[in-house]
């Protein structure tokens, strides 16, 4: 079983492989540092340790989840069949554009996340990271670490448990046509969500092979099949099956899910010190949990409790104001008469009361994200949070400036995106600039694995790929 302390199966599965190695640096803060007598005094005198303590008792924080994975399903990690799924994130074999694979948008050098703060899919230039051009999607593609205990998955959640638990398929899985709940047999929502991306035409399929989403499953499967490498991977995976027996997207599935549930990284600060190492936290990311738990109001939204799986979201969706950001050049067609807005759960539901409505973008390992909301508006950890303190008057500041430059031109209408403004974000909450410094600290720092920076991930790039094709170059 895992425990706490231990690192993620992912490094274990690759130890001996050598990679490029690049630190990531945790950023300091850049306003004044709050002094004990300072820290006692915006807690009302109290002190903050038990404070904080009480908090998270009452939240139901134990620090603890990531030992509750190989319980909840039921086994032990498959670290064989997480390797053959860890060469298939890798590799462009799944995908029929030839240009694109999981790790194009999911990059070990970001969290298992996007490079880039709106996605490039298809007709990129073989690189992921500052670099990469190509034609951008909707919106920024999510990290994949610590997915396993996700109960929606995607933006708009068009991905999700009904039952509230991703391991539990009892009430199914729902995804958009032409899918629906035929996926609901499978064990885990990872497991079910791993059929999707090579069907996306955006990401990794392209516009020119004509079919069905059955189609390109098949199309994908015909490339492994011929491959004989790929065989032998899987027919060693899974040992009980005939010799012979052809692969079939089950096992393609099966082993993606098996390398995304290595990518657990939720041993962070706040996760020592709920299990009592009190000096796991500096006294001003202490004062910023305080916050965070408290008079900020951000667990409101960023849950621990019940289906959150301490995941700091309440898996739900919100309109939290952000500006519309349009790319000069992309692949997918905006909402709206303008074709410049993004109608977020909208899409799923068909609900116009939807409209703007995102999922609560999960917070552990928040550090490693090179852009900040579901369409990428910040770059700045800061100015993402002090958006959200007030985003009636961040929106009247907002400017696009700091993007990169085909995501500078005009956004699309906010108007319409405030008048929905969730009930939750439209009391301000004034922090004082010692209190937000401290604030943004704990977010930053006290929320991040230390396992999961780039030095340690870079080492999940393969040198070669059992497909033989050239992989991506990763900055």
């Amino acid at each position: 079983m895992i425990t706490p302390g231990r690192r993620s199966l992912a490094l274990c599965i690759v130890s001996s492989i050598a990679g490029a190695c690049s630190d990531l640096e945790p950023v300091r803060p850049t306003g004044p540092a709050l002094t004990p007598t300072e820290l006692r005094s915006v807690n009302g005198g109290h002190d903050v340790d038990a404070t904080l303590r009480r908090q998270l008792t009452a939240h139901g924080f134990t620090g603890r989840v990531a030992s509750t994975l190989e319980t909840r399903l039921g086994r032990p990690i498959d670290r064989q069949l997480a390797e053959v799924g860890r060469l298939l994130w890798f590799d462009p074999i799944q995908g029929l554009n030839d240009d694109n694979t999981c790790a194009g948008c999911h990059s070990p050098t970001h969290g298992f996340g996007d490079t880039q703060p709106i996605a490039i899919g298809i007709e990129n230039n073989g690189l992921v990271g500052p670099g990469r051009t190509g034609p951008r999607n909707q919106r920024r593609t999510p990290m994949a670490i610590n997915t396993a205990f996700y109960p929606t998955l995607m933006w708009n959640s068009r991905f999700h448990a009904p039952s509230g638990n991703p391991f539990d398929n009892r009430q199914g899985f729902v995804f958009p046509a032409p899918e629906g709940t035929s996926l609901s047999y499978l064990p885990h929502l990872l497991t079910a969500q791993a059929f999707i991306p090579p069907t996306e035409r955006v990401e990794a399929a392209g516009f020119h092979f004509p079919g069905t989403n059955d189609d390109i499953r098949g199309e994908v499967l015909r490339r492994l099949n011929d491959d004989a490498r790929y065989r032998t991977l899987f027919a060693r995976a899974f040992p009980h099956t005939p010799p012979g027996t052809p692969i079939t997207f089950d096992d393609v599935g099966r082993a993606i899910a098996e390398f995304e549930f290595t990518l657990v990284f939720a041993d962070a600060p706040i996760d020592r010190y709920a299990r009592g190492v009190r000096e796991a936290l500096t006294p001003a990311q202490k004062q910023g949990a305080v916050l965070f738990f408290g008079r900020a109001g951000c667990v409101a939204c960023h849950a621990v409790s019940g289906a959150a799986n301490e995941m700091f979201s309440d898996f739900r969706q919100h309109v939290a104001g952000i500006p519309q950001v349009v790319p000069a050049v992309g692949n997918v067609t905006f909402d709206g008469p303008g074709a410049n807005e993004d109608f977020g759960l909208a899409q799923v539901s068909g609900r116009s009361a939807d409209r703007y409505a995102f999922r609560t973008s999960p917070l552990r390992n928040v550090a490693l994200q090179s852009a900040f909301m579901h369409n990428g508006a910040f770059v700045r950890l800061e100015d993402a949070i002090r958006y959200h303190l007030d985003a009636r008057r961040g929106a009247a500041l907002y400017t696009t400036a700091k993007l990169p430059v085909d995501m500078q031109g005009p956004t699309g209408p906010l108007d319409p995106v405030l008048e929905r403004l969730d009930p939750l974000l439209r009391t301000s909450a004034p922090l004082t600039e010692a209190e937000f410094t401290s604030l943004v600290d704990f977010v930053r720092n006290a929320l991040l694995d230390p396992a999961a920076r780039p030095q340690h991930l870079r080492r999940l790039i393969p040198g070669k790929l059992p497909s033989g094709r050239a992989g991506l170059v990763f900055q």
